[in-house]
């Protein structure tokens, strides 16, 4: 079984895939001989894997931790990283730093020290740790499943008069649309449009809802000044102007076309 997955069980408790080949070394807490997929404490390492994902989504600190270094001396931290590495895309809000330092983590576990030693299991408590206090969310998995759901929906009805149970949140992503900013200069169609400079400035590099901090507005102002474009002091403003909270994609600032520069300044990919 890949590592990449998690494990997969059917209905009579068996592995739906080949299961890995398990170190048995040594024996359990009270001097048995280990079984396979079995743990220092007796546990299931399957059982503990899992248990470990469910406290970082639930932010249990404390069975996080001892799932954590129950893995790590039993041998298992391959396992562990592995797993850890998963829900920090699966189980947290995108953003969280704890990415980067599970992986710090991991490296002093796994490369400087011995994985399943002192060293190794308190990087691995304090992995989970950080996993179960960063912020929890199912955001990602959830999207994923939504979209792929979406798409089966688009295509069940693709050549037919019917609307899908489901969309994509960009609709059929028309020019002319909700998303019309997005053809700008970087498009074959924004292209064709004759969106160059001009368009970009004003409407496709708006940021927002935050807007723009004082140094960054005032260096795309000068920036603006010192074009070969000459834009209005409507357009300047515009172009510096926060998207709004409830509509992001809204630009009430009519564009006259008066372009002509189409695919000269910025680099960016199409």
């Amino acid at each position: 079984m890949g590592e990449d997955r998690q494990a997969t069980f059917g209905a009579d408790g068996s592995l739906d895939t080949e299961t890995p080949p398990e170190a048995r070394e040594g024996t359990t807490d009270w001097g048995e001989p280990k079984g396979d997929g079995e743990t220092d404490g007796g546990y299931n390492r399957y059982d503990v894997s899992s248990l470990l994902q469910k406290a970082v989504r639930r932010s249990d600190e404390e069975v996080a931790a001892w799932a954590a270094w129950e893995l790590a001396r039993s041998g298992y931290a391959w396992n562990l990283w592995d797993r850890l590495h998963l829900y920090v895309v699966e189980d947290l809000r995108a953003g969280q730093d704890v990415a980067l330092l599970v992986e710090r983590y991991e490296t002093l576990a796994t490369e400087r020290w011995e994985p399943d030693g002192w060293r190794g299991r308190i990087c691995a408590v304090h992995a989970a740790l950080a996993c179960a206090r960063a912020r929890s969310s199912r955001e990602s998995p959830n999207a994923d499943e939504f979209f792929r759901n979406a798409a089966a929906a688009r295509a069940d009805v693709r050549g037919t008069d019917e609307d899908p149970v489901a969309d994509f949140p960009v609709g059929d992503l028309d020019p002319d649309g909700e998303f019309d900013v997005a053809f700008d200069k970087h498009t074959a169609e924004g292209s064709r449009r004759d969106r160059g400079d001009r368009f970009f400035k004003v409407f496709g590099a708006r940021v927002g809802p935050e807007g723009e901090d004082d140094r960054s507005a005032r260096w795309q102002r000068l920036n603006m000044a010192l074009s070969d474009v000459e834009y209005d002091d409507a357009e300047v403003a515009h172009a510096v102007e926060p998207v709004g909270e409830a509509d992001r994609w809204a630009d009430p600032v009519a564009f006259d076309g008066r372009d002509g520069d189409a695919g000269a300044g910025d680099d960016e990919d199409a």
